[in-house]
Formats: C-alpha cells, sequence, structure tokens
C-alpha cells in the first residue's frame, strides 16, 4: 500500500515493472512517441529523469497493462471488490456476516482524514511553466493534463462528501490562454463538475475548482471510476488505497495532502475560452471549442514531485488497460442497476462510446413459441437513459438462447446477431439527440443520433463467407472485400456531400435489389478503403462506428417505412470520412526516428 508516487515508483523497478530515461527528453512530442512505442510493445513504466525544460521528472505507461495494474493494487484489490460487491448485492452481506466483517474494517479506512497541519505539497508554490508541458500529438493545441484529478464541491451543500473527483481534460497552454494565470478546463456531458458549475453559476459565485496530480495512483484511477449511486470519489480512492484520502484547506481550496502537485483557481460564470484541439481517445483530434477557463490562484508542489501522465489515441492504448482494470473491480454491477442485463461491454477498438454491445434477457412472454425482441428493447432504453452508457451510438442487444455468447468475442456476437436479426422489424432510431463531445461524426458537439440493432430467436440466415457474387458485378464500387461473415465492404469515390451520398447509395440499393436478394449479407460497408477495413476486425470497428451517423449515414436495400418504422432488405453503412469529421491522428515520422536514439545499445531502452 502506498503512501505516495514515488514508493509505487520504487517498488515496481524493483520488481522489474518501471525502467529509468536518464537521457534527456523533448516534452514537445517526444515523451509522448516514446511512451507509445513502449506501450505497444506491452513494455515498462517509463520514468523520465530529465524532462526537457521543466526541473521535475514524469512517469507513464503506470497502467499499461492489467498486470502491472493487479501488481499496484495486489494488497488491496481483493477487499475492493468485496465491498463493491455488498455495494450492489446487500443481501449478501446479511447472508453471511462474518465473512463480510473484513469488508467493512476496509471500508472504515475509506472515509476522508481531514488534517489540521501544513500539507508537504504547499511546501513548495511554483507556475504552471515549471511543469512538465508535454504536447502528445502535432496538432494538439498546446500542453495538456491527461491524468489529471479535478476536484470540486458543490456550492448548494460544501464539504468533501458532497464532493466530485473527475478526470477532465486540462489545457496548460497555448490558444489564448495567459501563461501562469489561465487554464481550459473541458469536460464533456454526464460530468459531475457540470452539475457544480451550474449551482454555481445560479449563485453568481465563481467555482472553485482544484486540480491534483499524481499521489497514490488510487487516486488517480477513483477519478475515472464509474462508481455507484452515493458512492464518493475520496471514499473509493482511500478504499484502493488502503489508506485514508487526507486533504487539508489553503485559502478555501481543498488540497489532497498526497498529490505530487495541486492547481487551485476558479471557473467565473460565463467566462470561456478556445480549448483544442487535442488528440483524443477516438483515435481523431477533438477540435477547438469554448470550455471554461479556470484562473488559477495557486500551483503547489511536494519536494521531489513527480509528474504523471499518458497517452491517448487511436485504441489501444493505456486508457484500454485503465478499461479493463475498472471491469475487474467492478464485476457485475451493472446486472443491479439494470434488471435483466447479462452483460455490457463499450467496444474499446471503436473509441468505448461510439459502439456497445449488450446481453439481454427475454422473459416477457415465455408461453410464445415465435421469439422475438420484446424485453431487451425495455433494456435496450435502460442502457441508453444510464450514465455514461446513454453515449452510446450503435447498440446491439440480444439475449441468450441455447447458444452461450459472450459480447468480448466480437465476430461471434455480431455473427450471432447478424443470423437472427429481422431487418424489417429489428432497427430501431433515436434521432437528433446527444452522444460523446468527442464524436464529430453527427450533426454538431454532442449532437447526432443513435441506432439499436435488437435481435433475438432462431437462426433465420447463413452468413456469406466469401463476397457474393452479386456484389462482383458492381460498377460505381470497386475492390468489394469480405470482412466478416456477413459483411463486406465496398470502396467508393471520396464523400462530398449528403445529397450526393444520397444519389449514390440510393443506385447502389436499386442495383443489389434488380440483381435479386442477398440475403446472406446483412450488412455492408461503403468506405474510402476497403482493403484497411477488411485487414482486421480492429479496423472495421473503428472506422465504420467513429465515421458513421445512424440518422444520416444509415441506408438500405428495399429500403422503406411501414406506419414510420424504417425497414430495408439489407443495411448499408456509409462509413466514408466526411468533410465536417476530425482529422485522424498522425504521428510526425521526423519525432519517430529522433527517439530511436534512445532504444540503441547503451541507451535507456536499448533492452525493450
Amino acid at each position: 500500500m502506498y503512501r505516495n508516487l514515488e514508493e509505487c515508483i520504487i517498488d515496481l523497478e524493483k520488481n522489474g515493472h518501471l525502467v529509468r530515461i536518464r537521457e534527456e527528453v523533448d516534452p514537445y512530442l517526444e515523451m509522448a512517441a516514446i511512451h507509445m512505442k513502449v506501450f505497444e510493445g506491452g513494455g515498462p513504466a517509463l520514468l523520465f529523469e530529465n524532462v526537457k525544460g521543466s526541473r521535475f521528472r514524469a512517469v507513464s505507461n503506470l497502467f499499461g497493462t492489467l498486470e502491472r495494474s493487479k501488481f499496484i493494487f495486489r494488497h488491496t484489490l481483493g477487499a475492493v471488490q468485496n465491498v463493491m460487491t455488498v455495494r450492489n448485492d446487500p443481501m449478501k452481506a446479511l447472508k453471511s456476516p462474518f465473512k463480510n466483517i473484513k469488508t467493512g474494517f476496509a471500508a472504515l479506512k475509506a472515509l476522508p482524514l481531514k488534517k489540521t497541519k501544513s500539507s508537504p505539497v504547499a511546501l513548495q508554490e511554483i507556475s504552471i511553466s515549471d511543469l512538465p508541458l508535454i504536447q502528445h500529438w502535432p496538432m494538439d493545441g498546446g500542453a495538456f493534463i491527461t491524468l489529471p484529478q479535478v476536484y470540486t464541491e458543490d456550492p448548494d451543500k460544501p464539504g468533501i462528501m458532497n464532493s466530485n473527483l473527475g478526470m477532465y481534460r486540462i489545457q496548460l497552454s497555448g490558444n489564448e490562454y495567459e501563461m501562469n494565470k489561465e487554464i481550459g478546463v473541458h469536460y464533456q456531458i454526464h460530468r459531475g463538475i457540470g452539475v457544480h458549475q451550474d449551482s454555481a453559476n445560479k449563485q453568481g459565485v465563481p467555482l472553485k475548482v482544484s486540480c491534483f496530480v499524481g499521489g497514490p495512483p488510487a487516486h488517480t484511477l477513483s477519478a475515472v471510476m464509474p462508481l455507484p449511486e452515493g458512492m464518493s470519489e475520496l471514499t473509493f480512492a482511500g478504499l484502493l488505497a488502503g489508506r485514508r484520502f487526507q486533504y487539508s484547506y489553503i485559502d478555501g481550496f481543498c488540497i489532497s495532502n498526497d498529490a505530487d502537485f495541486v492547481i487551485t483557481g476558479e471557473i467565473h460564470p460565463g467566462e470561456t475560452k478556445p480549448e483544442g484541439p487535442f488528440g483524443d481517445h477516438l483515435g481523431y483530434y477533438s477540435l477547438t471549442h469554448q470550455f471554461p477557463v479556470m484562473k488559477v490562484h495557486k500551483v503547489y508542489a511536494k519536494p521531489g514531485a513527480i509528474w504523471p501522465f499518458t497517452v491517448v489515441g487511436r485504441p489501444p492504448q493505456e486508457d484500454t488497460a485503465f478499461g479493463q482494470l475498472i471491469h475487474e473491480l467492478t464485476g457485475d454491477a451493472i446486472k443491479q442497476e439494470i434488471p435483466g442485463v447479462q452483460e455490457v461491454h463499450a467496444i474499446d477498438a471503436a473509441g468505448v462510446h461510439p459502439l456497445l454491445f449488450a446481453i439481454g434477457s427475454e422473459r416477457y412472454t415465455p408461453y410464445q413459441q415465435v421469439k422475438q425482441p420484446t424485453e431487451i428493447l425495455t433494456i435496450a432504453n435502460r442502457i441508453l437513459g444510464t450514465g455514461q452508457l446513454s453515449l452510446a451510438k450503435y447498440l446491439f442487444i440480444t439475449a441468450e438462447d441455447k447458444k452461450p455468447i459472450s459480447t468480448h468475442h466480437e465476430v461471434d456476437f455480431l455473427a450471432y446477431i447478424l443470423e437472427r436479426i429481422d431487418l424489417r422489424r429489428d432497427i430501431h432510431f433515436y434521432t437528433n439527440t446527444t452522444i460523446d463531445t468527442l464524436d464529430y461524426s453527427g450533426t454538431g458537439l454532442n449532437s447526432g443520433s443513435k441506432v439499436v440493432f435488437a435481435a433475438y430467436g432462431d437462426k433465420i440466415r447463413d452468413l456469406c463467407r466469401e463476397v457474393p457474387h452479386e456484389l462482383n458485378e458492381l460498377r460505381s464500387f470497386a475492390n468489394v472485400r469480405l470482412i466478416m461473415p456477413g459483411i463486406v465492404a465496398l470502396q467508393a469515390a471520396a464523400f462530398t456531400d449528403y445529397d450526393e451520398a444520397q444519389s449514390e447509395l440510393k443506385s447502389l440499393g436499386e442495383f443489389i435489389q434488380n440483381k435479386g436478394p442477398v440475403p446472406s449479407c446483412p450488412m455492408i460497408i461503403v468506405c474510402d478503403d476497403s482493403t484497411f477495413m477488411s485487414e482486421s476486425i480492429n479496423n472495421f470497428l473503428w472506422a465504420t462506428f467513429t465515421r458513421s451517423n445512424p440518422s444520416h449515414d444509415i441506408y438500405g436495400v428495399n429500403s422503406r417505412y411501414e406506419n414510420k418504422h424504417w425497414a430495408c432488405d439489407n443495411v448499408i453503412i456509409d462509413a466514408r470520412t466526411k468533410p465536417h469529421q476530425a482529422p485522424p491522428l498522425i504521428a510526425d515520422p521526423t519525432v519517430a526516428r529522433n527517439i530511436e536514439r534512445l532504444f540503441v545499445k547503451g541507451a535507456s531502452l536499448a533492452g525493450i
């Protein structure tokens, strides 16, 4: 159990999980490039001891593998899982009271502890410009904090037990921010900080914000945990750390006594500045938009402070391993929250929010001989109305019927759906609604559509395992490729506008319809590069579901409306890149060549 980040680093190094980089490294693109190369190879955590332009060390890839994360939390993981189980199913505690005594003692350690003496982090006051100002991607608007713990309290009910701790993007430099005096705070919909800012705005007062960086790894993880209603992130931080979260107040701002750095400041009502671009976890840049600007009050660093960071980009990245650890900790919590749910899996390869797979139950009409989606439609609505699950854009849902299935076997799961889906009945659209802030496939920031593919019952078709000959005769679409059973990719000319796309895909649908039915291929993907699309299942999942807006980009062979319900014979998804979408992340090749100096014989990373 670590009291601070330094103890964790020493332990990781002693056990072969961390490498020190002693050579000077540039925070402009180089540190991120090194991190991504090591992560891709399944390598260790990295301690950068000589960051150009800063006296502080930096560490990355702490959570780069599930194995390493489990090692970091090896002393508390079991207790946390027990507490989460009891929290989600209190009857288990009542049935086994003596077994759960230890769980109760673990929970007692979770209560935050206010300290009256001065916090170690407050011993050294610094400036934003003293920090490792890390820029990750070439088109980023400046330097960002990528592992912040952003703390706010409810102005209507102040105090640590009514606080919110979240991981919201912080821009330290660039754009119109006045260095050392202003930083950007980017938060998305369905985030607790928004509730606090709304309360402050109604009172006409600034919202006090404390941004903690570093400290025990448990504190970082707690900022991203999807916790049950009523469980504080700081309580969870103490539980996972095996040690109470210690805090104090300076100038009215909450200070984490164990953090390496703390930035305090205020967000004033109505004050925003341009934030971004930023290379984000969907694999594209999130673009420049107006977001709250935080007026910096003071910046603190403890003696020997270490700056933790990560790099996000097209999955998988380190946040993928974060997700795996979160699943280990939360277990079956979703089953308790949404009755009838068996599994829910946000598909990391598609950027998490764009694509969700779910398995529900079908118990409404067991007496009927004809099987069709009923209860899973109710469950789908519950999923799309629950917390961050509501950001899902595509939801594929089914229920087990004789044949065991898993949402974690993407190809098998999609094939199971496509073998059973009735395309006249089982596709359900939600138009003019909210989607993930980082998803630019829609009609505007946070705006787009959703679709549910719900399938249940007996198998009604065999899926093609090679390109159907009817599709090989297409004239306007080239390089027809099989992606997986039942799904093919067609390469088309570049997308120009939606009027042209509707004309093109109407002609495609008519051609296929005139050739005769192709039931073995229920899904057709129109794309820019069908070779890329068919090279791997991850390419298909990423390109298709991040580049399409269901209401605008789903077409069909023999598409029609039946009592206001859309139906078709074959689904066509236009997954071409659209002019309004954000550019994909492309690494700087010069930087990639420059960092090779660290991987040659005699350098810090030569053995990796």
